[in-house]
C-alpha cells in the first residue's frame, strides 16, 4: 500500500486489497486508488470531491510506503 499526500490536495491511497465498511455494508476494494479529503470541505467525506481547489487549500506533499 502506498499513501501520498498530494501537494495542496487529498491523500491518495493505492491499495491491492482493502475493505470499506459503512454501517453494516462492507465493500471490498482491490487494486483501487482512493482519494481522501484533507481540506475538510468535501461534501462526500471522507472522500475527496475536489473542493480543495475552490478553497485554495495549501499543504505539503508527502509519500509513505507501507509494506
Amino acid at each position: 500500500m502506498k499513501i501520498t499526500a498530494m501537494q495542496n490536495g487529498p491523500f491518495l491511497i493505492e491499495t491491492t486489497e482493502a475493505s470499506l465498511k459503512k454501517g453494516d455494508v462492507e465493500e471490498k476494494l482491490e487494486g483501487k486508488m482512493i482519494a481522501l479529503c484533507r481540506c475538510g470541505a468535501s461534501a462526500n467525506k471522507p472522500f475527496c470531491d475536489g473542493k480543495h481547489k475552490a478553497e485554495n487549500f495549501e499543504a505539503e506533499a508527502v509519500e509513505v510506503e507501507v509494506n
